[in-house]
């Protein structure tokens, strides 16, 4: 391995693992927001049947959002760890970010460009874990 490419390497998989964990920590963040906003709206409306809709809607929409969130928050923590699992997982959630659009279509398609293109990247990962 030369050793400018694997420096050039530790950047890109550095600020991969922010990334990740910015556009995951976001998404959470926005799942909050619409929770607050929905149940807020239920009780200014001051009709029961309205407060029980949303908040049944703000739930669901904040269970999705956490349910889709905490696997890029793990992903993003191990990249910065280094641990040989997350590059798999990243790889993953990379994909399935491809349907975020623009976002996360811009993460998976450098997730790919940084752990698949690079090939260094799979030797990088096991070497760290040693």
């Amino acid at each position: 391995m030369k050793q400018n490419g694997l420096k050039e390497l530790e950047k890109h998989v550095t600020l991969l693992g922010w990334l990740h964990l910015a556009l995951n920590i976001f998404t959470l963040f926005i799942g909050v927001l619409v929770f607050f906003i929905l149940i807020g709206t239920g009780l200014l409306s001051g009709d029961g049947e309205a407060m029980s809709i949303l908040a049944l809607v703000g739930t669901f929409v904040l269970g999705i959002l956490v349910l889709v969130s905490i696997p890029g928050i793990i992903t993003g923590w191990g990249l910065l760890k280094r641990k040989p699992w997350s590059r798999l997982l990243a790889v993953i959630i990379g994909f399935l970010s491809l349907m975020n659009v623009p976002f996360g279509t811009l993460l998976g398609v450098y997730t790919f460009w940084v752990l698949l293109a690079h090939d260094e990247a799979e030797r990088y990962f096991v070497a760290y874990s040693t």
